[in-house]
């Protein structure tokens, strides 16, 4: 199968604003079959491991390839990548201070009420399925603010969302909307398996699409801010009215 491509949005010399499609892995790791996002970044020579003939040694720059946070393979949406160690590193902080501002739309199943609030539940990984997260009292406290931006229904009764989640943990949006009994449509992982062929049949992916991206530059100082519309395979599946 062909490694589906990331789009570039935006590139300097210190950092590489790209769109990482649905179906495309962030990371390598053992488990990971085919390409990721790592090679394509190296493979298209985006960043260097090599100044002036010198080879770079900052270990973790170089063994990330530039990528500062990630995406779930089967979300789409914003990413940067570091182009510099520096850029790397001052990036990373403003991750870590909650600097960085991250908006994604979703559609969930039910009417989430109410229309504006937040989550703030504390995630841990299952311990009987490695590859999921519940909501557990001894967990990593994860914060959520959303609005419903629209209800619309389709068989049954779906919130069209905005979410912007403060802190950044694994698979953060999905666990905290399912844990309320409003799971991400589409979702393989914490849906339930009646309710994911139903969402198939008219949503061939997890309808999770990060929006838009807001940081300070790490070269110029400046706060910098890019967004991105709903992905066609997302978009025509929306009521006319609502399509972005």
């Amino acid at each position: 199968m062909q490694m589906p491509k990331p789009k570039i949005i935006f590139s300097d010399r210190w950092i590489l604003v790209i769109n990482k499609p649905s179906g495309l892995v962030v990371n390598r790791a053992e488990t990971v079959k085919g390409k990721t996002l790592q090679d394509w970044v190296e493979e298209n020579n985006q960043i260097s491991k090599s100044v002036n003939n010198r080879i770079i040694e900052d270990r973790d720059f170089v063994s990330r390839s530039g990528v500062v946070h990630r995406l779930d393979k089967d979300t789409s949406g914003i990413m940067v990548v570091a182009k510099t160690p520096q850029a790397f590193t001052e990036l990373q902080r403003q991750f870590k201070d909650r600097q960085v501002i991250k908006k994604y739309l979703a559609l969930a199943h039910g009417r989430l009420k109410p229309k504006k609030g937040d989550i703030k539940l504390p995630l841990a990984r299952n311990p009987q399925n490695r590859k999921k997260f519940v909501v557990r009292l001894k967990g990593k406290m994860a914060l959520t603010y959303y609005q419903v931006l629209n209800y619309w229904q389709k068989g049954e009764w779906f919130s069209f969302l905005e979410l912007k989640p403060k802190t950044g943990r694994t698979h953060q949006l999905r666990v905290h909307l399912s844990h309320l009994g409003h799971p991400i449509v589409a979702d393989p992982i914490y849906l339930g398996r009646k309710r994911l062929i139903g969402d198939r049949q008219w949503c061939s992916r997890l309808f999770l699409h990060a929006q838009f991206l807001s940081f300070i530059h790490p070269q110029c100082g400046q706060r910098v801010q890019f967004s991105l519309d709903l992905p066609e395979e997302l978009r025509k599946i929306m009521p006319q009215d609502e399509r972005r």
